[in-house]
């Protein structure tokens, strides 16, 4: 995957960085650690230069979370509750009152999740889903998620050209911070269902 990625840009310069993070982003599993820092890198010896290296990268980001948000406005709030009102929702427990709730609490709290979301792996590229079922404004979905990945781009391209032919030392510190984010993730989401179904219980027992 790493040597295909690596063909491409420099086959194709600022185009094939723009292409590759518009589909890292709609298929997260493709690092964008390898494209960003490596773009850095190529700024190094080709006639590519940084600005632009981060411009392409940030448009292809944008690109791709814009098919992720329309992704998400087809499978909206209502189709949610109607899987939820049949055998799925009785399988998870889970009710409309609780996709209504997930609805208000995005549409109140969550929509800064687009922004500082943009800087966690895998993540960073499905939080377009639910900003599309909640219907976020498009213009603070842009905003939110332009800003994000533009510091996100700019960070590993500047490293990148930075750390030259060590290019790939960053990829490996970030597969270990992609690790790390993963697994607080997975932590944090097992204490959300246990606070869910404990709340659920003690009112039921009330």
């Amino acid at each position: 995957m790493e040597q295909i990625i690596i063909d491409l840009m420099e086959k194709f310069g600022y185009l094939g960085v723009f292409l590759l993070i518009a589909v890292e982003n709609i298929f997260p599993p493709i690092p964008s650690e390898v494209i960003l820092t490596f773009g850095g890198f190529m700024t190094t010896y080709t006639s590519l230069n940084v600005v632009l290296v981060i411009v392409f990268a940030t448009l292809g980001s944008v690109v791709g979370a814009i098919v992720l948000y329309y992704i998400g406005k087809i499978l909206n709030k209502d189709r949610l509750i109607k899987i939820v009102n049949g055998k799925i929702g009785k399988v998870l427990r889970l009710k409309a009152s609780d996709i209504e709730k997930a609805d208000n609490w995005f549409d109140t709290k969550g929509q800064l999740t687009v922004f500082f979301c943009r800087f966690v792996p895998i993540v960073r590229s499905l939080i377009s889903i639910p900003a599309g079922m909640s219907e976020m404004p498009m213009k603070k979905f842009l905003l939110y998620t332009t800003l994000g990945s533009a510091i996100w781009n700019t960070v590993l391209v500047v490293l990148g050209s930075i750390m030259g032919d060590n290019w790939d030392s960053i990829v490996s510190f970030m597969e270990e911070y992609s690790h790390i984010a993963l697994i607080l993730l997975v932590i944090l989401f097992i204490v959300a269902v246990i606070y869910f179904y404990t709340k659920r219980m003690r009112k039921q027992v009330n």
